[in-house]
């Protein structure tokens, strides 16, 4: 329904714009939220990224590989960190110049968590919904976002907020 109602003429001068393969990389903050945030501290994120972009509609696919570390809290010597492969659904709304953008997507989160030289992981189910700003440059795409990620573990999830910074090429 959304695509019927944008001007044909506007999707057709977002697909010119618009590269139908990028390869990106981003890093930023990891805000733990909920009860991840009683035991851990503000992280670090680091991504790596693969977006297939439709010519002609604003829905594109994106397949993001990411780490998320956080420290413990409390003087305690640990941390906590996520790896994930996740694959997203990302609708841009076509603007001129700086896009604003909704992402959301599921996969595959590993948690593993080491204190005093012991270290536990394990795999899990998760998934991810936000949104960003996508600003095209010079032969490349900047972008800011924020995703609420939420993974489920056999006694609850742990949810957190990546906050990051990247370029598309």
């Amino acid at each position: 329904m959304a695509l019927v109602s944008l001007p044909f003429a506007a999707r057709a001068q977002v697909a010119t714009a618009v590269k139908p393969v990028q390869f990106g990389i981003a890093g930023g903050a990891a805000l733990p939220t909920s009860d991840l945030s009683d035991g851990v501290s503000t992280g670090w994120n680091a991504t790596g990224t693969v977006a297939f972009n439709p010519t002609l509609i604003p829905l594109g696919v994106r397949i993001d590989g990411a780490y998320n570390r956080f420290g413990a809290k409390g003087g305690v010597d640990g941390n906590l960190a996520f790896t994930s492969l996740t694959g997203n659904l990302l609708y841009k709304i076509p603007a001129a110049a700086v896009s604003p953008y909704l992402i959301g997507g599921a996969g595959w989160y590993r948690a593993s968590a080491s204190s005093g030289g012991v270290s536990v992981a394990d795999n899990h189910f998760g998934w991810n919904v936000g949104g960003g700003l996508s600003m095209p440059l010079s032969g490349f795409d900047t972008f800011i976002e924020a995703r609420y990620n939420q993974v489920q573990g056999d006694n609850g999830s742990a949810k957190f907020i990546p906050v990051t910074f990247g370029v598309m090429f």
